[in-house]
């Protein structure tokens, strides 16, 4: 097996998690009953740094600011499955911290999330894991 498959394996992934993320962190569903906690988020305003906000402003901001990460990392994942294996050995640092970051993101979806983005994290921190393993193996 090749690192360069788990890569590009994990960039997909990356991709559909991000679309995922971006196109419905905001949904809600009516009977959660959070319509009032909805209404104060958006409606309650306070100053920040000469800036009016709400903790909706705070909680988009939060919300597409992961979506741009995991767009980055499905192009980064994307761009070292193109690597040949000898530079990826050379790059055994950037993709085992790539690897752990996924890990961290994997345990804080398995505390505080839900199935989807568990199963995702996990897919994606698996690949890759496998991936940086195997690409240090060839020096």
């Amino acid at each position: 097996m090749k690192a360069s498959r788990f890569y590009r394996i994990a960039a997909v992934l990356l991709l559909f998690f991000a679309l995922g993320h971006t196109l419905g962190f905001r949904q809600s569903d009516p009977s959660w009953g959070v319509d009032t906690l909805l209404g104060s988020m958006q409606s309650i305003h306070f100053d920040v740094q000469g800036f009016s906000r709400t903790y909706w402003d705070l909680f988009l901001a939060a919300g597409f600011s992961i979506g741009v990460f995991y767009f980055f990392a499905a192009i980064l994942a994307w761009q070292l499955g193109g690597l040949r294996p000898e530079t990826l050995a050379l790059m055994r640092g950037t993709a085992w911290a790539f690897a752990a970051c996924f890990a961290a993101i994997t345990v804080v979806s398995w505390r505080y999330l839900f199935i989807l983005p568990i199963v995702f994290s996990v897919a994606i921190t698996a690949c890759l894991v496998v991936a940086a393993w195997l690409s240090a193996r060839r020096i």
